[in-house]
């Protein structure tokens, strides 16, 4: 990823507020000599992921995420308004809604974000049920969960898991700082064509960070063209890029939480962002719709429950971080 820079906000202020902003000055994955490069094998035979520089990757995600920000940072969450009190960037509200039962509080965007061309969307919600943030990813990341809100989506699967979770953690660092990695791959999606835009695919590597207060943090970044040969088959389509994406779940009760999901994606080609910027924005919409409908049902419930009692039988399994 290219060096950018911070437009129209002070070094001054920058390093007085929010020192993390400088994370967009380096790149996310090394661009030095491949011996350099941190991997960790994945559970295809001969197939290394390579894993990104975490502190620049949860820095840019603190940037544009007050929530991110509030977990990392282990603050009080008091909500919304008081998470923005630091925000480094100007973002300009493109919907939002007072209404309790909406879906979606808000969407907000900045144009041209870093210079890469596309803008970066915020969209925030308060919803019900248990703050469960592989459920959410799971709406993501499961063909089937994505075809109830995602009339785009032609197919996406994570393609390669990591093998041991605890060499991602080793990696990340310290977990009172960044959380536990609970879940880290390489994905694959591939979307229909519309009236606008053509077949896309993209090869994002995705993962969960979770905390101790039940707040979790989801987040992906594209891998770099080095990677292409991790791609599925022959037929190649345009390809989309995920500059940033994150998403980060807060409990605010004992039965609810608020939702912060941030996406620059740059959809490729020479299709202007303002038109593909209202066919994102109203996809994303799509996908609180159904969140606020699922996460209200029961099937959350029975989620904890099954994965309880699987923790219950393999409560004696070990890692490598574990082994004497």
């Amino acid at each position: 990823m290219s060096r950018s820079r911070i437009g129209g906000v002070t070094a001054a202020f920058i390093l007085f507020v929010c020192p993390f902003v400088w994370s967009f000055s380096s790149p996310i994955f090394a661009t030095t000599k491949a011996a350099t490069r941190k991997v960790a094998p994945s559970l295809k035979p001969n197939v290394n992921i390579e894993l990104p520089d975490f502190d620049e990757l949860f820095g840019r995600i603190q940037a544009v995420s007050p929530l991110a920000r509030t977990i990392v940072n282990r603050e009080k969450y008091l909500g919304f308004e008081a998470a923005d009190k630091n925000d480094p960037f100007k973002w300009k509200t493109l919907e939002k809604n007072n209404n309790p039962n909406a879906s979606v509080n808000s969407i907000q965007k900045i144009d041209n974000f870093q210079n890469l061309g596309p803008p970066i969307l915020r969209l925030r919600s308060s919803l019900k049920g248990p703050c469960v943030g592989e459920r959410f990813a799971l709406m993501i990341m499961d063909l089937d969960a994505r075809k109830k809100w995602d009339p785009q989506i032609d197919n996406v699967y994570e393609a390669y898991p990591i093998r041991d979770l605890d060499t991602a953690n080793i990696v990340i660092g310290d977990s009172r700082k960044y959380g536990d990695c609970s879940r880290l791959g390489i994905g694959y999606c591939k979307t229909k064509s519309n009236v606008v835009v053509s077949p896309r695919e993209q090869l994002t590597l995705c993962g969960i960070q979770d905390f101790p207060d039940n707040s979790s943090m989801i987040w992906g970044v594209e891998m770099e063209d080095r990677h292409n040969h991790l791609l599925p088959g022959e037929e190649r389509t345009v390809r989309a890029r995920s500059h940033l994406f994150s998403t980060t779940l807060v409990p605010t009760g004992p039965d609810s939480f608020d939702v912060e999901y941030v996406l620059q994606l740059e959809i490729g080609g020479k299709i202007p962002s303002f038109l593909t910027t209202p066919i994102v924005s109203e996809t994303c919409k799509l996908l609180f719709k159904e969140a606020k409908k699922y996460f209200a049902s029961e099937e959350v419930e029975k989620y904890i429950r099954a994965k309880e009692a699987i923790e219950d039988t393999f409560s004696g399994r070990k890692g490598i971080l574990f082994v004497p």
